[in-house]
């Protein structure tokens, strides 16, 4: 069923992981595990292609593969999905669009073309064939902070004016004078914000989170969402804490944050993944994985134990 903005794209999403085999290839059997361990913990929808799921390693044939088995069992599970078709470059994103149309998604997320920035009329260009490759599935736009474009609010104002398919964005948040020019924009598509900032971005107007704390633990992230008031900040507040303890050291030394949310969901221990890494790419160490888990009993152990309610 299509998604059409802040009533259908709300709350905690969930990413699929990717588990690697001996041949240094996905797992497919991992993505029915994933979704069937978050539709138990109650996740507002589950999505596929973002960063966390390594989409930028992946070749065609693994990403439709990979893409069919998820939307399989995520419609088997009940739940809202996403498919992400992202590519660094424009024609690829066609290509990955139309192929995950023909999947019957809620919602297909797309970034922008990665090699060189573009001004906003390429933008509109851009989503517009995007639009048209989709074929009249909602769209998703992507927009992380590490992009080599990133849209003001008052671009994104314009971009979902020009395009009336874009239900939802996907980006890096902000402080109270974003929300506030982000505010024509509220009503009108969903706007996800990173997932150790839940409760403040709630708050100011923001209607979920692709959660990177679902990582940890999917459970725990879905009771917090469910907290208000004081007690959701105070938890934000320690989530704060494990961040600067747990992640903030592997970012510093150079670890992509992909690579910390699947190094995050091997401390968890709700589903069975290594935190090795798609090649090229160097994944944290067992080291990391130990500290994340001793982080999370000091700051979090409500996250810990909701995994084994």
């Amino acid at each position: 069923m299509p998604l059409t903005g802040p009533n259908d794209i709300q709350g905690v999403w969930a990413t699929i992981l990717c588990r690697l085999d001996d041949d240094n290839a996905p797992d497919l059997a991992a993505i029915d595990e994933q979704v069937a361990a978050y539709a138990r913990a109650g996740c507002d929808g589950v999505y596929s292609g973002g960063t966390a799921s390594e989409i930028h390693t992946q070749t065609d044939i693994q990403f439709r593969e990979i893409s069919a088995r998820f939307a399989a069992t995520a419609r088997k599970h009940g739940l809202p999905f996403q498919i992400g078709a992202a590519h660094p470059l424009a024609h690829g994103t066609l290509g990955r669009v139309s192929f995950a149309r023909t999947l019957d998604p809620g919602a297909i997320q797309v970034t922008l073309p990665d090699w060189t920035p573009l001004d906003l009329a390429g933008v509109v260009q851009f989503m517009d064939r995007v639009s048209e490759a989709a074929d009249g599935t909602p769209l998703v736009l992507y927009n992380p902070p590490h992009a080599k474009t990133v849209l003001a609010p008052s671009d994104l104002v314009e971009i979902a004016r020009a395009l009336p398919t874009l239900v939802g964005i996907k980006c890096g948040g902000g402080d109270r004078g974003w929300y506030r020019e982000m505010a024509p924009l509220l009503e009108q598509i969903s706007v996800f914000i990173p997932g150790h900032h839940y409760a403040t971005g709630r708050k100011l107007g923001a209607h979920g989170s692709y959660s990177n704390m679902a990582c940890l633990s999917p459970a725990g992230a879905v009771t917090w969402a469910r907290m208000s008031g004081r007690e959701a900040l105070e938890l934000e507040g320690r989530i704060a804490s494990f961040m600067a303890d747990a992640i903030s050291p592997m970012l510093n030394r150079g670890l992509p944050g992909f690579a910390c949310d699947k190094a995050m969901a091997a401390a968890g221990r709700w589903t069975e993944i290594s935190p090795r890494l798609m090649w090229p790419y160097i994944g944290a160490t067992n080291t990391d994985v130990t500290q994340i888990r001793f982080a999370a009993r000091r700051h979090l152990p409500e996250f810990l134990k909701a995994v084994h309610a």
